[in-house]
């Protein structure tokens, strides 16, 4: 018995020394962490960081490009919140070209600018002495364009905006019914009037006239000034400045006017650019006075179609006849910008070395930067030949309000409500009231 009591309460003391023993490590189901040394401990995942969510506000007054735009924003969207974590969420608003500049001068009026807009690069010293354009000269996308065109967007040694859109333009012309009539584009005015004979004794209209929207005929004016002034009178706009000249010494620019109002499509103000651009594209007129801003629009209704550009003749004198070359849309960033950061991103990846190529050759723009390889067009290889030929002129800056004026003017002018003696007149007090102002 004893033996037995002996053998009990040993059990007893091992059973409580291994229960101690195991205290440490075991209590029930319950794993707890080991206390050695080498000891490995488990923890709960970190959470990830969540996204800093960014509105941006655009304003873009090309609403024909809202498709493509959109689809790149997007793709900017995805790499912002891939490579920064920054969830970008865009306000796109594109109002009508014929009321764009408006609506941008009231919003930037009243203290609620867009982050980013567009600008003419002819406006730029206007915005830029207002105090509306973010220094850009730093930014990467910058270092990579041409020089040609970074000069059309530099004031003062800075570079005020982003160029996306460098044109060589005259006006367009369908190469079919051109070859079908065995005629090619007119060098001057006589045989402009030739063609326009030739066109109408087959039953071809020769202009298309689209006048709903006022920018469209006012493009006759930048032409036909352009071709002028650069030819004939280089010292005009200079001398309107001072206030020692006239429209009267250019109312030349009304023999070519004329003679395209005079043999133009009928309905000219049910059409705007738009309808302009489907009736240009099923072949309703040889030629119109529009820029090769329109080829995707155009190529979209008739995608065989096969248009040219060519200068537009404003007198007997060749050497008038002229392609335009100009810096049209520019992207500007506004100072006042609560998200400039993410703003110049978004204008940095505009010219992104690997994506930029393919929207600038989907919205058929001319190249602008080191980075864009893609094949030109061939309107853009003929429009150029002329360049290289020296008939080109640099797009005529005019002051703040004359382009909108002359357009309006022009409206009217078409209709009969103004005479050649009224525009001249309403020009030249237009012009004073801006140089006026701008001082």
């Amino acid at each position: 018995m004893k033996k037995a009591l002996y053998l009990t309460l040993a059990s007893i003391l091992l059973m409580t020394l291994l229960a101690a023993c195991g205290s440490n490590n075991i209590t029930g189901n319950a794993v707890t962490q080991p206390t050695s040394e080498n000891q490995t401990t488990t923890t709960e995942p970190k959470a990830a960081e969540p996204a800093q969510k960014v509105e941006l506000k655009l304003m873009l007054g090309q609403p024909r490009f809202k498709e493509q735009f959109e689809k790149y924003f997007d793709q900017f969207k995805a790499k912002e919140l891939a490579e920064k974590n920054i969830d970008v969420t865009i306000e796109l608003e594109m109002p009508n070209p014929d009321q764009a500049k408006q609506v941008l001068q009231a919003r930037l009026a009243s203290n609620d600018a867009p982050d980013i807009f567009d600008v003419h690069a002819n406006d730029l010293p206007i915005y830029q002495k207002a105090g509306y354009l973010e220094d850009l000269t730093a930014q990467p996308s910058v270092a990579t364009l041409f020089d040609s065109v970074k000069k059309t967007v530099t004031l003062d040694g800075k570079v005020v905006a982003l160029p996306i859109e460098s044109l060589s333009w005259g006006y367009l012309y369908n190469k079919k019914i051109f070859a079908d009539n065995g005629i090619t584009p007119p060098q001057t005015l006589d045989e402009m009037k030739a063609v326009i004979e030739k066109l109408k004794a087959n039953k071809v209209t020769p202009f298309l006239l689209a006048f709903q929207e006022s920018w469209v005929p006012q493009l006759m004016t930048a032409l036909s000034l352009g071709g002028l002034v650069s030819s004939e009178n280089p010292d005009w706009i200079e001398k309107m400045n001072k206030g020692e000249a006239s429209y009267a010494d250019v109312q030349g620019i009304f023999n070519i006017i004329d003679l395209i109002m005079a043999n133009g499509s009928e309905k000219a103000f049910e059409v705007g650019n738009e309808a302009g651009s489907t009736d240009f594209a099923n072949g309703k007129a040889a030629m119109w006075l529009q820029g090769p801003w329109n080829a995707e629009t155009i190529l979209k209704v008739n995608p065989e179609m096969e248009f040219g550009v060519a200068p537009l003749p404003v007198s007997n004198n060749p050497a008038g006849t002229m392609i335009n070359l100009s810096t049209s849309t520019t992207l500007a960033v506004s100072p006042t910008s609560k998200n400039k950061e993410v703003a110049l991103d978004l204008i940095n990846y505009i010219l992104d070395d690997k994506d930029s190529s393919a929207l600038f050759q989907e919205l058929k723009f001319n190249p602008v930067s080191s980075v864009h390889q893609y094949e030109v067009y061939p309107w853009v290889n003929e429009a150029s030949e002329y360049v290289a030929q020296g008939k080109a002129y640099q797009d005529l800056k005019l002051p703040n309000g004359v382009t909108d004026e002359q357009a309006k003017l022009l409206q009217s002018y078409y209709v009969k409500e103004v005479t050649k003696e009224d525009f001249i007149k309403t020009m030249d007090k237009t012009w004073a009231a801006a140089v006026k102002a701008a001082q």
